[in-house]
């Protein structure tokens, strides 16, 4: 019988067989406590999940069709534990019920039979690192890098490679033409050298991938092109004598989303404190270099610190905004909220800043 649970959802059972362990699953979701489940309850049941905006509308309804044998428009216990055992489930919501499933059936553990005051459900970690992958395609940072390195070898069959080439004259942050507004977001697309060019491809592919196969890569592209937003406008206003290139402020955007992810998924990541002390421990790094080289070592480096920091906190905030987030909790609609509500107000005064104070930008 697990087995035969592990080929429909590809999820492992608990050790336990008895019928005990599928009447307490059974008798929590029967809300009414007539001995049967309703169309009304197992639709909760999934809703429940806070699953609903991925769920297509006629799943439930497969659901129902399969699993209520006799046509009664409710599934009994017999029916119950049959549904969760129909290997054609998987062919109807493919990873719709893994997710289900993974929501009510304890993941590891054994199930005590004996003490009924007990908890009898240990559920897993891995749910987030499920949700990886390969369709939609991964395309928005590959797409992105493919156009960068396109435009360097333009400009450097010119023999330009320091972003003083046709194209980089066009497209870098140039603050004595802050009117040519698409340069706040073109700047990206230059680059200084050939490392400049291959540090930031290395690093927006394995960390931009990876977020794409979860969260798609139309949200990606929005928490990028807003990393790379706000590290011009800050870039602007604290430097206003400073040309931009390259694609830093997407690329710290980035990896301040790895974080919003974390936080937001915590629970369903099976190693969150980790990912977040690695990402933690680059962020710190980058600090304290940036803080040696200027107040220890006055080193005179070209290197855009504050697109860096810019870029980071719009990656945060934006990502808690559009990134996906499995399971969602009181506390973190209210942080949903502050995150959009602080983006909204820093990105209007960036803009607003960089429009009316003309007495910030005089040569």
């Amino acid at each position: 019988m697990p087995g035969q649970r592990e080929t429909a959802v590809s999820m492992p059972l608990t050790p336990s067989r008895s019928d005990l362990y599928w009447r307490r699953i059974f008798e929590k979701y029967d809300k009414d406590k007539d001995g049967r489940i309703s169309y009304v309850e197992l639709k909760e049941i999934i809703n429940s999940r806070e699953y609903e905006h991925d769920l297509p509308d006629n799943v439930v309804d497969k659901i129902m069709s399969l699993a209520d044998r006799d046509n009664s428009g409710y599934l009994d216990f017999n029916e119950f534990v049959a549904m969760m055992h129909n290997p054609d489930l998987k062919a109807v919501f493919g990873h719709f019920v893994a997710r289900y499933v993974h929501s009510i059936i304890p993941q590891r553990g054994p199930v005590d039979t004996t003490a009924r005051s007990k908890s009898y459900f240990t559920y897993a970690d891995g749910t987030y690192e499920e949700e990886y992958s390969c369709w939609p395609p991964a395309v928005c940072m590959i797409l992105i890098s493919l156009v960068e390195i396109v435009l360097f070898c333009y400009d450097a069959a010119e023999g330009n490679t320091q972003a003083n080439g046709t194209i980089a004259k066009l497209f870098i942050y140039n603050p004595h033409k802050r009117q040519e507004a698409w340069r706040f977001i073109t700047y990206m697309l230059v680059h200084v050298g050939v490392v400049h060019l291959l540090v930031n491809l290395l690093v927006q592919l394995f960390l931009g991938v990876p977020l794409e196969m979860v969260h798609r890569w139309w949200r990606v592209t929005l928490v990028y092109l807003a990393g790379v937003a706000a590290g011009s406008l800050a870039t602007s206003l604290t430097d206003p004598k400073v040309y931009l290139a390259g694609a830093s402020g997407g690329v710290y955007a980035l990896i301040a989303a790895h974080v919003a992810t974390i936080i937001m998924n915590w629970s369903e990541m099976e190693f969150a404190i980790i990912q977040l002390l690695v990402f933690l421990l680059l962020a710190a790094v980058d600090i304290g270099t940036a803080v040696y080289d200027r107040y220890w070592s006055h080193l005179n480096q070209n290197i855009g610190y504050v697109a860096h920091l810019a870029g980071a906190l719009a990656g945060l905030l934006v990502g808690i905004g559009v990134l996906r987030n499995l399971e969602k909790r009181k506390w973190e609609k209210r942080l949903w909220w502050a995150a959009v509500l602080l983006y909204c107000s820093l990105m209007l005064a960036g803009i607003l800043a960089n429009i009316f104070w003309t007495a910030r930008f005089q040569h």
